[in-house]
Order: C-alpha cells, then sequence, then structure tokens
C-alpha cells in the first residue's frame, strides 16, 4: 500500500536507521503504536506525530504484511522505502491553497495550520484573519470564537472582548444581552450615539499582511525560510505599530471624524495606540 513516513534528518526514526530503496521486515507481532512499521496514507497525517519541520525528511513508502489500520496511521510488518518527497513538493500536496507556509491549509496566504480561511495566522481557523485559535468568525484575535471581531474567547455573538458571550459588545463574562451604555474614551455614552456616529476609517485595521518574495529584504527572507517555497510569508504586526501604519496613512477627513466620535479624548487615544494626535 503506497503510504508516507517522516523521518530525522539522518533517516532514522525511533532509533532505527532507514535508506531510499531497502526494505525491511519485522519479525513478530505488531500493534498500533508499538510495534511494527507505521505510515500514513495522507502525507499530512503524518504532522500529527511528527513536527512540521523542513529539516526532516518525508518519504513515499510501500507498506503491507497483515496492515492494521488506525483512524490516520497503519502498521505492517514490512516496509519499503520507495523514494523521498522534497519540501517544496510536500508543501503542494497538504496544501490546497496558494501561499501557505503552514500544513493542511486550503485557504490563501496562511502561516498556521488546518486553515480553510484566507490571512490566518493562527491554527484550525475557517474564517479570515484570525490571528487566534479555532475561529469560524472573522477577525478574531482570541480561541474559540464563532462570531466576529472577538479580542476574548468562546464569544458566540459580535464584537466581545469578555469570554463566553452569546450578546453583541460585551467586556464581560456570560452575558446574553447588548448592553445598552458603553464606555467610549473611558466615559459613559449611550450605545444609540456611538452606532450613529461616523467613524474613520482607518480604525479598520489589519494586523495580517502578504509580503510578496520580490519586495522581502533580505532580513526577512532570511528569517522566513520557506518563503521562497510560498512566494512570499504573512508578516504580523504589533497592534501599535499596526495602529500607526494606519494613522499615517488616513485622510485629512478621516482625522477629523476622529475628533468628532464621542467623548474623544486625546490621551486616552495615545494611551491605547501610542499615536499623539495635534
Amino acid at each position: 500500500m503506497k503510504m508516507y513516513k517522516v523521518f530525522n534528518p539522518d533517516w532514522t526514526c525511533k532509533g532505527f536507521q532507514y535508506e531510499i530503496g531497502k526494505t525491511y521486515t519485522h519479525e513478530g507481532d505488531i500493534s498500533m503504536c508499538n510495534t511494527g512499521f507505521h505510515a500514513c496514507k495522507k502525507a499530512v497525517d503524518c504532522f500529527s506525530y511528527y513536527s512540521f519541520d523542513p529539516e526532516n525528511k518525508v518519504a513515499e513508502v510501500h507498506l503491507t504484511g497483515g496492515l492494521k489500520h488506525g483512524s490516520n496511521k497503519s502498521v505492517g510488518h514490512k516496509i519499503k522505502i520507495v523514494k523521498e518527497i522534497k519540501w517544496e513538493e510536500l508543501l503542494t500536496m497538504v496544501n490546497t491553497g496558494v501561499g501557505n507556509s503552514g500544513y493542511s491549509n486550503s485557504g490563501d496566504r496562511n502561516s498556521g495550520n488546518r486553515n480553510s480561511g484566507n490571512s490566518n495566522s493562527g491554527y484550525s481557523n475557517s474564517g479570515y484573519s484570525n490571528s487566534g485559535y479555532s475561529n469560524s468568525g472573522y477577525s478574531n484575535s482570541g480561541y474559540s470564537n464563532s462570531g466576529d471581531s472577538n479580542s476574548g474567547d468562546s464569544n458566540s455573538g459580535n464584537s466581545n472582548s469578555g469570554y463566553s458571550n452569546s450578546g453583541n459588545y460585551n467586556t464581560g463574562h456570560f452575558n446574553s444581552i447588548t448592553p445598552e451604555d458603553i464606555l467610549v474614551f473611558n466615559k459613559p455614552c449611550k450605545r444609540s450615539i456611538w452606532d450613529k456616529a461616523i467613524k474613520p476609517t482607518f480604525i479598520y485595521f489589519e494586523l495580517n499582511e502578504w509580503v510578496w518574495w520580490s519586495f522581502m529584504s533580505d532580513k526577512e527572507k532570511a528569517i522566513n525560510k520557506d518563503a521562497f517555497v510560498t512566494d512570499g510569508y504573512l508578516k504580523t504586526f504589533g497592534y501599535k505599530e499596526a495602529w500607526k501604519m494606519a494613522y499615517d496613512k488616513a485622510s485629512n477627513n478621516d482625522i477629523k471624524l476622529l475628533k468628532e466620535l464621542p467623548n474623544f479624548n486625546t490621551i486616552v487615544f495615545e494611551d491605547i495606540t501610542g499615536i499623539k494626535v495635534k
């Protein structure tokens, strides 16, 4: 049976030395995760057991002899190391999207693992622009959010910074309603007033940006070893760094709208963003 196996950089695995083109036989009983030769039907499943490290070796193998099958791997009495799978080929095998440096991604420009959306730098995200883990909404930086724009954890509503909220705009925990009164620039404000205010467009910014190989600096190329294969990498900015980049591109009208926001306060804004508004 055609399968795949990962080895250490010296072609060893669990202390056993392997070589391309050779066949090895295990004498005696075999058992899953214990004795015998193990391999996976899908290359991506190998990385449930080995780190996704380009220094490791990956090979197509032929596994035979009283096979026993688990959920994502098999064990047999005999294994033949057929050929090496080069890292460039492997990335194509485990990703169905474009420009992914992680593995098992079906979207584009993901640097994490098992993402089906786009521009995710975390893990197991099915939405877009998530930098946390297991988010199925959009622009979440927390964990296990199914709503949108949550920075907390386990929220099913939207724009929550606490956790386990099913309502919207909650900063606390386990709330099922949307609060009528909110704090804006550290002072009370009616939500109806805030919702009617015209917001400057630059306050909606991305923390991630795809940088193509041709635009990368020499330092970036040295740090991001897989970037040549993916034709670039997903760059993540710090929170205040992203704010400054967005503010520097803002129009005069956007700055005017910022100052007209309810309760606008230059000191509070600087404390949050690091930006001193003139």
